[in-house]
């Protein structure tokens, strides 16, 4: 059985290590907010089923955790598509955002075009 949990605790530690990564990779806020609300919502559920196991004897520690996986399933979601509205109304572009050589480059490209 510590065998089950202690996997479920690294199965959430490489979901929190992709989201970080996928953060930092990704080049629109959408997608970033997207990843992020996605991660957190499956590394926390694997958080809350391994501590759920290591107290699968006592019923009253289930129950919660089942309150709580529930209360997130339905939040986190919910939250991540509110904080996404809330940019598309507030007018930010679904645009790329660029690297430091990219944005030289397209100006050195438009300074040639205007020599």
């Amino acid at each position: 059985m510590i065998y089950f949990i202690i996997f479920l605790l690294v199965i959430s530690w490489v979901f929190v290590i992709f989201g970080m990564v996928a953060i930092f990779k990704l080049k629109n806020l959408y997608t970033r907010i997207l990843s992020a609300a996605t991660i957190d919502t499956v590394a926390s559920m694997t958080i809350l089923l391994a501590l759920m196991m290591s107290r699968i004897t006592e019923i009253d520690y289930v129950v919660r955790f089942i309150l709580l996986i529930g209360f997130l399933m339905i939040t986190n979601p919910i939250s991540s598509h509110v904080n996404i509205r809330s940019a598309f109304l507030t007018g930010v572009e679904i645009r790329r955002i660029e690297d430091k050589k990219s944005l030289e480059r397209k100006k050195k490209e438009k300074d040639d075009l205007y020599a």
